[in-house]
C-alpha cells in the first residue's frame, strides 16, 4: 500500500478521531430505542452494504477461495467480538468510561506489533505506552464507584483485546487482500452474524423506529463504520500499526465531551488527570528518538 504524506495522515486521523468519538455517545442514546445485539448486527449489516457499492467494481480481486480465512478471522476479531463486546457493555457503563476501556487497543498494538509484526520499541515508545495504560488506569480507578459494573468493565476489556488482535491481524495479512473488500466481506459477515444473533435471543417488535433512531443508524453506519473502517485499515496500511493506534487515545476525549454536555455524564479529576497522560503518551509514541537503541 502506498504510503500517505503527513498532511492526508493528519486529516485522516482527524476524521477518524472525532467520528469514531462521537459515536459512542450516539450508540448510548440509540440504544434507547433498540435492544444491543440486534442494533450491533444492524449497523454493521447496513455499513457493509453501503461499502459493497463502492467495492463492486473491483470484484475480481476479492480471491475468495484464496482468501477466505483473512476475511473470516477479521470478521471475528474486528466485528463479531469487537462490536458484540461493546454494544453489550455499553449498557452497564456510561459511554465516556467504556471508550476508555476500549481504548486499552493501542498498548496492546504497540506491544502486539513489537512482538509479532517487528516493529520497533524504543524506551519513549514504551514510556508513552506506559502512559497511556496509566492515564486509561487512573480514569478507570476514577470510575470504580459502587455503580459501576464489574461485568462492563471486563466487556470494555474483551472489546480492547479483540481489536487490538484483529488490528495486528490486518497489518500482518492485509497486503494479500484488497483492502475495500477486506473491510465490505467483514463488515457483511459479521452483520449477517450478529443479526442473526439478535433476532434469535431479542425481539424486533423491540425497536422503536423513531426520527432519531433512524438518524443514529445510518450515522453510523455510513461514517462510523463503512468510512471509518476503511480510513482505519488505510492508516493501519500505510505506516506502523503501534503509532496510529497511539493517536486513536484521542478518541475518548471526543465520547467524554460528547457524553458530559449531552448526555449529562460526569467529568471528574480523575478523568482530567487520565486524560493528560493520555496527550502526553500520544507524544511520546509518535516521537521519533535521536539517539534511542531499540528494545530487543
Amino acid at each position: 500500500m502506498n504510503r500517505l504524506s503527513r498532511m492526508q495522515t493528519v486529516l485522516l486521523i482527524a476524521f477518524l478521531v472525532i467520528t469514531w468519538g462521537v459515536n459512542w455517545p450516539v450508540t448510548k442514546f440509540a440504544l434507547q430505542f433498540t435492544p444491543p445485539i440486534l442494533f450491533s448486527g444492524m449497523r454493521t449489516l447496513l455499513g457493509g452494504i453501503f461499502l459493497l457499492v463502492a467495492a463492486l467494481p473491483k470484484y475480481k480481486s476479492v480471491r475468495f477461495r484464496t482468501n477466505w480465512h483473512i476475511y473470516a478471522i477479521s470478521a471475528l476479531l474486528n466485528i463479531i467480538l469487537y462490536y458484540g463486546l461493546q454494544t453489550v457493555g455499553l449498557q452497564h457503563l456510561p459511554s465516556g468510561l467504556f471508550s476508555v476501556l476500549v481504548f486499552l487497543q493501542p498498548v496492546l498494538v504497540g506491544i502486539f506489533s513489537w512482538l509479532w509484526l517487528g516493529e520497533p520499541m524504543y524506551r519513549v515508545k514504551i514510556f508513552g505506552l506506559a502512559l497511556g495504560f496509566a492515564g486509561v488506569a487512573t480514569i478507570g480507578l476514577g470510575g470504580l464507584s459502587g455503580h459501576i459494573s464489574a461485568v462492563g468493565i471486563l466487556l470494555g476489556l474483551g472489546s480492547a483485546l479483540s481489536w487490538a488482535l484483529g488490528t495486528v491481524y490486518v497489518k500482518k495479512a492485509g497486503e494479500n487482500v484488497d483492502s475495500i473488500w477486506l473491510v465490505t466481506l467483514q463488515l457483511i459477515a459479521g452483520g449477517l452474524f450478529m443479526t442473526g444473533i439478535g433476532a434469535a435471543t431479542e425481539s424486533w417488535s423491540a425497536i422503536v423506529w423513531s426520527m432519531p433512531y433512524i438518524v443514529s443508524l445510518l450515522f453510523i453506519s455510513i461514517f462510523v463504520i463503512a468510512i471509518g473502517w476503511s480510513v482505519f485499515f488505510i492508516l493501519i496500511g500505510s505506516g506502523e500499526a503501534s503509532k496510529v493506534a497511539a493517536n486513536t487515545f484521542l478518541i475518548p476525549l471526543v465520547a467524554i465531551a460528547v457524553g458530559v454536555i449531552f448526555l449529562h455524564e460526569r467529568f471528574t479529576a480523575y478523568l482530567l488527570a487520565g486524560l493528560v497522560l493520555i496527550m502526553v503518551s500520544i507524544y511520546c509514541v509518535n516521537r521519533k528518538p535521536k539517539r534511542a537503541a531499540a528494545v530487543t
